[in-house]
């Protein structure tokens, strides 16, 4: 097989199809290539005992009309066939504690949020409005967050306010402090680096309004594939991409494992930035340039744990929870030991729609570092090629879900006689599966000592070769969708292609209130 296309996009998860469908939208005629047997990325869905999972996208923001994802999503045509339900607006996310009876409330609405709070810390008002101020404040600094155009980056102090040390200013008192920081798994918080803003970005939709996927979050993929089909686009599964190809000092093609070769004139990647420049060989860059990206600290990655529960046994509740062991570790909690893991952890669930107010699954994630399995680094498996990582494997895991269960005991006593199977992933499944080094749940850290660091721009020092995805300004489901229209933008004219978006939505607009 051998295809020419104005543009060939290396990967299927978010980043990838927006990319796709704007530049579909805009005539370009555009392929997808994706390894895995399910296009997605961290959108694609699991089943286990006929239950459904996510792999990463356990709930949304900014989702009600009007803002800012709706608005995105409107455009790209695949907000009215959502499935979606609204999360409790009174707490959408509770934040707790070993030893600590009260959960505490992450609520939608900014005066939501203030009031919910404030029932718990009457005497700390003004420092929770503070903090709200502050989230709001700080995202209208980022244009393209708000559908608006410019650079706007006001007060020298927006990139390299810590967010720890921001938080510790709008009060004294250390459990709100824990509160206020409590779902930083959102972006794996780190307190000497991770800037304000990354917090800000990552928090302020769900505040907006926080969402789960009805049947998970594969069937925003799925809409994007079928949108995109519609525009013309060509998309092709088991198609890994092994080699780039160049005439003299021009990319011209990719081949891929399969030996096909797709020909094109400019070159998307929504694969990891690192393993990008991996497959395409450091002779075909300066070393600046490739050692600068090779050793940009990426992000810890996870374990998961997936549990299917017996029908009507564990009751459903439509919020989060971010548990941390104590206040004290809120922020800390990446540095566990093997004895303490793990220190915190995420858990989200789905309702039994034939058992109504009972789960019918449990996600949780915690933290896991990559070197925990490096015994296996070696091998590879996925549905697409199936491999066995062997009995010491299976044992690692067994451990890892026993000192699991352990931990969520606290605060569930009763969670494993409701339990009908357990299932896991580790950081070799989110390599493997997501192509992300080392298994990265965000991409690269973000550091507000030295925030050009990490900063990537979405051209390479190929000509013809963009990045998109995680990888660039923000990961998380709007963070992508962003950095797809920044990545678009350098091909299509970035004042071009927001007028296109706003203009789109105008009217669309126009046609609903005919």
């Amino acid at each position: 097989m051998r295809e020419t296309f104005d543009v060939v996009i290396i990967g299927s998860g978010l980043g990838g199809l927006v990319s796709a469908n704007i530049l579909a939208r805009e005539g370009k005629k555009v392929c997808v290539l994706e390894k895995n047997n399910q296009f997605g990325g961290n959108l694609q869905t699991f089943v286990r005992d006929k239950s459904i999972f996510d792999t990463g996208i356990h709930y949304i923001g900014g989702l009600a009309k009007g803002q800012n994802l709706y608005r995105y999503f409107d455009y790209l045509d695949i907000m009215d066939d959502l499935k979606i339900k609204q999360m409790d607006p009174d707490g959408y996310d509770m934040i707790s504690f070993n030893g600590v009876d009260i959960e505490y409330p992450h609520a939608q609405g900014y005066d939501n949020f203030v009031t919910q709070l404030t029932h718990y810390f009457p005497e700390e008002a003004e420092g929770i409005k503070k903090y709200i101020d502050k989230v709001r404040d700080t995202c209208y600094n980022f244009p393209l967050y708000n559908l608006k155009s410019g650079d706007r980056y006001y007060g020298e102090d927006l990139l390299t306010l810590k967010a720890k040390d921001f938080i510790d200013t709008v009060t004294q008192n250390e459990t709100l402090r824990a509160v206020l920081a409590g779902s930083n798994l959102l972006y794996a918080g780190d307190p000497d680096k991770t800037p304000f803003y990354v917090h800000a970005l990552s928090v302020n939709s769900y505040i907006e309004s926080a969402w789960r996927c009805i049947n998970g979050g594969s069937q925003i993929a799925k809409l994007l594939v079928k949108r995109f089909r519609n525009l013309g686009g060509t998309i092709h599964k088991y198609q890994e991409v092994n080699a780039f190809n160049f005439e003299q000092d021009t990319l011209v093609s990719v081949t891929t494992t399969k030996g096909d070769v797709f020909s094109g004139d400019t070159f998307i990647s929504n694969v990891d930035p690192k393993l990008t420049l991996q497959i395409i060989g450091k002779d075909r860059f300066r070393n600046i340039y490739y050692n600068r990206i090779q050793n940009t600290e990426s992000i810890i990655s996870s374990f998961s744990l997936y549990l299917v529960f017996k029908p009507g046994t564990f009751p459903y509740v439509n919020h989060n929870y971010y548990h941390t062991q104590s206040i004290d570790k809120v922020w800390t909690t990446q540095n566990y030991t093997q004895e303490s893991w793990p220190e915190a952890y995420l858990i989200s669930m789905n309702e039994d729609r034939k058992h109504p107010g009972y789960a019918d699954n449990l996600t949780s994630i915690a933290y896991m570092r990559y070197e925990e399995t490096k015994p296996w680094e070696d091998t590879f498996n996925t549905v697409a090629i199936k491999n066995d990582r062997g009995e010491d494997y299976e044992a690692f895991k067994q451990r890892k879900i026993e000192a699991y269960l352990k931990e969520i005991e606290k605060k569930f006593p009763n969670i494993r006689e409701c339990i009908q199977s357990v299932h896991t992933s580790t950081p070799l499944s989110y390599r493997d599966y997501i192509g992300c080094y080392e298994g990265s749940m965000y991409g690269f850290a973000k550091d507000a000592e030295s925030p050009m660091k990490s900063f990537l721009s979405p051209r390479t020092k190929i000509p013809n070769l963009l990045f998109t995805g995680q990888g660039l300004n923000m990961h998380g489901v709007l963070g992508v969708t962003i950095s797809a229209v920044v990545t678009c933008g350098e091909l299509l004219g970035k004042d071009y292609l927001l007028n296109r978006i706003t203009s789109t939505l105008e009217e669309k607009e126009k046609q609903r209130t005919a």
